[in-house]
């Protein structure tokens, strides 16, 4: 039996301001795999293999990951998601651990710059999603190695907009009940409670659950948030 479809809406299409925002996340996406590139081009060979923020992966496995879109069809996506039953972050550690051993640091090196303007989105993430994806996994391991970082301003809050909005905060799963992160070198805060303190870009790592260097964060409850 058919039914009508005169009760169907038509999916709201996105506003100038959606637009607007759009281009400038995939503007400074761009700009961030540059940034990014331009670091891991002045990295030794040791420095590859040092560990990053992500537990268990080294520089490698961390750019192995961010890399892995452009490598992968959609079918093969599907297929290692199989292969995983399902898992997503099985998956994709097995993935990057598989890639960063059969790829050198060259080729890992092309891939981040020779896709700067690719326009890859994570699923019903958007630009932003893509944005933040690039941010977090490049502090992963420039935080971890000591390299400093000069993100913009208008690329902080674009990420930490991201970060504070529910779906990343419930995939992420930190307690922040009765903190308050507040950052010291942008207007920027979250929460009401117990103030931790640092820079947007340490405390955009605290919202992804990492353990940050001593020294990063302060505040009488940033032990919290602090590796041993």
């Amino acid at each position: 039996m058919q039914h009508s479809n005169s009760t169907r809406r038509p999916r709201p299409r996105p506003g100038r301001a959606d637009r607007v925002m759009a281009g400038a996340a995939k503007a400074e996406v761009a700009a961030e795999r540059r940034e990014l590139a331009d670091l891991l081009a002045g990295l030794s060979a040791d420095d590859w293999d040092l560990p990053t923020l992500c537990s268990g992966w080294r520089v490698r496995e961390v750019v192995a990951h961010v890399t892995m879109p452009y490598r992968q069809s959609a079918p093969r996506f599907v297929w290692e998601m199989v292969k995983s039953r399902g898992n997503f972050n099985a998956m994709a550690d097995r993935c990057a651990r598989c890639d960063a051993a059969r790829l050198s640091t060259s080729e890992l090196l092309h891939d981040v710059r020779a896709h700067a303007e690719d326009g890859w989105k994570p699923p019903g993430g958007g630009y932003q999603g893509a944005l933040t994806h690039e941010v977090v996994h490049g502090l992963d391991w420039t935080t971890a190695l000591g390299i400093p970082r000069d993100i913009s301003e208008q690329r902080l809050h674009m990420v930490l907009d991201n970060l504070s909005s529910p779906r990343p905060r419930k995939f992420f799963g930190v307690d922040l009940s009765d903190v308050q992160l507040r950052a010291t070198d942008i207007d920027w805060s979250l929460g009401s409670g117990t103030a931790v303190l640092g820079a947007a870009q340490d405390l955009l790592l605290v919202l992804c659950g990492r353990q940050l260097p001593v020294g990063r964060l302060s505040g009488p409850i940033s032990a919290r948030f602090t590796a041993p």
